[in-house]
């Protein structure tokens, strides 16, 4: 025989209100908890940006010059051969710039990227490059920037003295889990430009 309850007493029964209690915080905790995994990784991956541009730059402060313009825009010699030996323009609006998406580049950026063996990610590669520190930087993604700096001399045997700038551009974050959820994997990881004064722009020989 059914036993039969009166809607009364069915709205005002306690029992299960704990487990469905359990069933709705625990998707939230559970979300709340992979935030804060990701920000995490999140963080990993803006500081694994920062020194893969820090040591890029150091690297192409040293290597033949990333864009192709780069003789026309900086010639060595002075138009008056009488000037050669004076002291280049101090005028940052000279500038030339390879990037992004490899507009204006040489050949060279791709060594400076991918390191001496053209690959990411191999630690055997006896001359990294930046992918080999962090591979979601790609050469299409590599903004470089030469610009005057007033330092050098017409004539200079070893070519002008420049300032210059390198940055990242269209590298997003990765989020597993709540870039697939609410679409933070799209999110840009900042460029994050990283400024030197360049040194003799030639590549060694040997390396």
């Amino acid at each position: 025989m059914v036993n039969r309850r009166s809607p009364v007493s069915f709205w005002q029964d306690q029992r299960g209100v704990t487990f469905a209690e359990g069933l709705i915080t625990l998707p939230l905790v559970l979300l709340v908890f992979a935030a804060f995994v990701e920000f995490g990784y999140a963080m990993s991956q803006w500081n694994q940006t920062v020194k893969a541009l820090q040591f890029g730059a150091r690297l192409a402060a040293v290597s033949d010059p990333l864009t192709s313009d780069f003789d026309d825009v900086f010639p060595i010699e002075a138009e008056n051969p009488l000037n050669n030996g004076d002291l280049a323009p101090n005028d940052a609006t000279i500038s030339s710039t390879c990037g992004p998406d490899l507009v204006n580049c040489s050949d060279e950026l791709s060594r400076v990227v991918l390191g001496s063996d053209g690959q990411c990610g191999v630690t055997s590669d006896p001359n990294p490059g930046i992918c080999d520190l962090n591979w979601r930087i790609q050469p299409a993604n590599v903004v470089v920037t030469y610009q005057r700096s007033g330092l050098g001399y017409w004539g200079r045997p070893n070519g002008p003295v420049l300032t210059m700038r390198l940055e990242v551009r269209h590298v997003t974050f990765d989020l597993p889990l709540l870039g697939g959820l609410l679409g933070l994997d799209r999110i840009e990881i900042p460029a994050h430009p990283v400024t030197l004064t360049t040194e003799d722009l030639k590549t060694c020989s040997t390396c």
